[in-house]
């Protein structure tokens, strides 16, 4: 969905078009749900659906990633000893 929203924010705001252009692509723009902006979906753990603290490796909170690491469910992850 961020592609069709790239494309009709372009039209939109390119002022060499016909007006009537630009207006069809603003409506269409308007259309699209909110939650498909690109920056709303960027950054959410994939298991809470947290938006903040999230671990961009594993696209997971620090919460969760901890409590899975400590269980063994992460590969490659080891709690650190030192």
């Amino acid at each position: 969905m961020e592609m069709p929203r790239t494309i009709w924010r372009y039209l939109a705001r390119n002022t060499t078009l016909e007006p009537q252009i630009r207006m069809q692509a603003q409506l269409a723009l308007s259309r699209v749900p909110r939650e498909a902006s690109p920056s709303a979906i960027k950054n959410r753990c994939i298991v809470t659906g947290r938006g903040r603290g999230v671990l961009n490796q594993w696209k997971m909170c620090r919460y969760e990633f901890r409590m899975r690491a400590l269980n063994g469910d992460l590969p490659g992850v080891d709690k650190g000893m030192w």
